[in-house]
């Protein structure tokens, strides 16, 4: 089974009105998740030959970075559409205190 079958089962499985919305979500990961992979196997730093200590990032650390922010985020979606994204209907002692407070 391929990436971008093995997402959509697991995300896809309240009907085909979710499998709609999450295709192209998961076109993006399948994308992502290759050019992370490929991005990882660039060195992340640079080190100056003539001294050490001074370090900076590479190119591919930086868009390494921003491609994981773009996963995660397109992640969340995902697990928004497929209901799995962990929220509780439960309210926070802290917003619960303040409703009461605002009451008064």
């Amino acid at each position: 089974m391929d990436r971008k079958a093995e997402l959509l089962e697991i995300i896809c499985k309240a009907g085909d009105a979710d499998r709609v919305k999450a295709e192209k979500l998961v076109d993006e990961v399948v994308f992502l998740e290759k050019n992370l992979a490929e991005l990882r196997l660039l060195p992340f730093i640079k080190i100056n030959p003539k001294d050490p200590t001074k370090q900076k990032a590479t190119p591919a650390a930086k868009q390494y970075k921003e491609l994981l922010q773009q996963y995660n985020n397109t992640m969340k979606l995902l697990l928004k559409i497929s209901g799995d994204l962990g929220e509780t209907e439960e309210t926070s002692p802290l917003r619960e205190w303040l409703k009461s407070r605002g009451k008064e």
